[in-house]
């Protein structure tokens, strides 16, 4: 019989976190062996499944990383970076794969993983989905393409929850569109307008971030000339998917060397 890859998914009391909880116990190609919550929270020592509000599942929330990781071949993290960086060390030493769909890291912390990505594979992405993924790849082409006669702007929404701006995705579309440009991004980003700002500098990369209700992630990018506009757009209505992207990469992990991926390499892009 095939070996079932075991999943860790930390965070587990947030929406992604009972999304993805829900995501694997569905799922015939993995299995939950562990659900991570910090420190005094409500859920420690309960059976997720009914923490959750449904039936048992035989799984027990616990505050020891550690002990949960070393149960699995993979973790599913969509936290806050300071934790994300703690389980990477702790993925790490249990030789777990890790998935990382954390947003909001700083290119000081990003770097910081590199310790971990020596002993384990770490596969980490502003955005999960196939749809934004190939988004991505079309914007870097268009870039590519186009000269700065095109202005570029990156327009994100998100539910009034969020805490980051821009978004993780908002900034892959960015680096993107850099990238096609042959140009890097902190040069170029433009990420506030107010009051009298002078006109539009050619070759910025403009980024807006809207938040409100719940939605789920919207992104457009903008190629902006005379006389005519292009809009690449992606749309997410459901976070399943961002759920579904993370539980294969946590599976295409199994096996590969340690490193940093992202889900160009997972969906082979």
């Amino acid at each position: 019989m095939t070996h079932i890859p075991g999943i860790v998914i930390t965070g587990a009391s947030g929406r992604m976190g009972q999304m993805l909880i829900k995501t694997v116990t569905d799922s015939d190609q993995a299995r939950l062996v562990g659900v991570v919550e910090r420190k005094g929270h409500d859920w420690i020592g309960q059976d997720v499944g009914k923490a959750m509000g449904g039936q048992a599942v035989g799984v027990t929330v616990t505050d020891d990383p550690l002990e949960a990781f070393s149960q699995a071949q993979a973790v599913i993290d969509f936290t806050a970076p300071e934790a994300t960086l703690e389980f990477a060390a702790l993925a790490a030493q249990a030789r777990c794969v890790h998935v990382i769909g954390t947003t909001g890291m700083s290119d000081e912390q990003i770097a910081a993983l590199e310790p971990a990505s020596r002993h384990a594979v770490i596969v980490r992405a502003g955005n999960m989905s196939l749809g934004v993924n190939l988004l991505v790849q079309l914007t870097k082409k268009v870039a590519a393409a186009l000269d700065e006669d095109f202005d570029i702007e990156v327009i994100e929404g998100h539910h009034h929850h969020k805490v980051d701006a821009p978004s993780g995705t908002a900034l892959m579309l960015g680096e993107a569109a850099a990238e096609g440009r042959g140009v890097n991004l902190a040069d170029v980003s433009d990420r506030g307008r107010d009051g009298i700002t002078g006109a539009r500098k050619r070759g910025d990369i403009g980024f807006h971030a809207i938040r409100g209700g719940d939605i789920v992630g919207e992104h457009d990018v903008l190629f902006a000339a005379p006389g005519e506009r292009i809009v690449l757009r992606h749309l997410a209505t459901d976070r399943a998917i961002f759920a579904r992207g993370a539980l294969k990469a946590a599976l295409w992990g199994q096996g590969k060397a340690p490193g940093q991926y992202d889900m160009v390499d997972v969906l082979g892009l």
